[in-house]
């Protein structure tokens, strides 16, 4: 099959942990021809199908130099999305106006008989902090507002407090404010900016010391083991951007239990790959654009992830074949 991955520049790549890179690699193991584009290299014109400008590539088993092109001294050429079998999303965050723009060109792509995964549809309806809204019975005590009065009232209520940006990624933004409700003030009119910026806001969980869990859920079901980021020295941020340990673990009971109640209702709306964030028995957010973990749950648990990812594309693709190369 040929699949076009859209994603960060690939000389960016740290293959040591990149899911994206062990997608690649399992993908070429089994034959599959690989393409990559960055978001910026998508282009439609009337009269024309949405066109990627795509690197033809091929892997080296280098761990610096990873990738090759696969015809020598060949550039980026011109590829129509729909004669491809999958288009893989793997933009990373932020999810800003060019991200946005971005999945609109692929929705079009979809409609000129491309497959997206995840569906560029789905990308825009499931904001990862925001799509945890759909699922209460989950989530800790939680708060979505512009007004500094409601987080102050949220803070008399629940003491100790978490408040973050709605766009930030890799705990960037984070902020925790104890009983004492030093620096409130200043936090809130930092992240809200004057009431114009939303910001969530949430009771402090304190099973964070124990890691905040990644469970990755892949076309529908859970993949076995989570990856509990633990904070580490005086830090509230588990995230690895920020120096969390990373420590891969089996699901806890109320992991399966989120993870089986959500993991077929995303993936019906199109979701083939979900990251779903649990502190101790809390849902706290839902990452569908392009969730990590691959590579350190394979390595401690020795559970394939990306086999796993493979597989369920694959079944993805011969239920449903596409307009372009299926089946090729």
């Amino acid at each position: 099959m040929k699949l076009l991955f859209v994603a960060d520049p690939l000389e960016s790549f740290k293959t040591y942990k990149d899911s994206t890179y062990a997608m690649m690699r399992e993908a070429a193991s089994r034959g599959h021809t690989l393409m990559a584009c960055r978001a910026e290299d998508l282009r439609w014109q009337r009269g024309e199908t949405v066109l990627g400008f795509v690197r033809d590539i091929e892997l080296t088993g280098d761990a610096v130099a990873w990738f090759r092109a696969a015809q020598q001294g060949a550039d980026a050429r011109a590829q129509p999305l729909c004669e491809v079998d999958a288009v893989l999303m793997r933009k990373d965050p932020p999810f800003d106006s060019e991200y946005f723009y971005a999945t609109h060109l692929l929705s079009q792509a979809e409609r000129e008989g491309a497959r997206v995964f995840n569906r560029p549809a789905a990308l825009r309806e499931h904001p990862e902090k925001l799509a945890i809204l759909e699922f209460p019975q989950f989530i800790a005590p939680t708060l979505v507002t512009r007004d500094a009065a409601d987080i102050r009232r949220f803070h008399a209520e629940h003491r100790d407090i978490i408040l973050k940006p709605l766009d930030g990624m890799g705990g960037m933004g984070i902020f925790r404010v104890g009983p004492d409700g030093l620096n409130l003030g200043s936090i809130s009119e930092t992240l809200n900016r004057g009431g114009a910026m939303t910001v969530m806001v949430q009771k402090y969980l304190p099973e964070i010391v124990e890691g905040d869990k990644r469970v990755l859920v892949i076309g529908g079901e859970a993949v076995p083991y989570a990856l509990a980021r633990i904070p580490q020295g005086s830090e509230i941020r588990g995230n690895l951007a920020v120096g969390g340990k990373g420590v891969a673990q089996p699901l806890s009971a109320r992991d399966h239990e989120i993870a089986s109640t959500l993991g077929p209702v995303l993936a019906a709306r199109g979701l083939l790959l979900v990251g779903l964030d649990v502190i101790g028995e809390s849902l706290t957010e839902i990452n569908v654009t392009s969730p990590t973990g691959f590579a350190e749950i394979t390595q401690q648990s020795g559970f394939q992830v990306a086999r796993r990812f493979i597989d369920a594309l694959e079944a993805a693709l011969h239920a449903s074949p596409g307009r372009g190369a299926a089946g090729t």
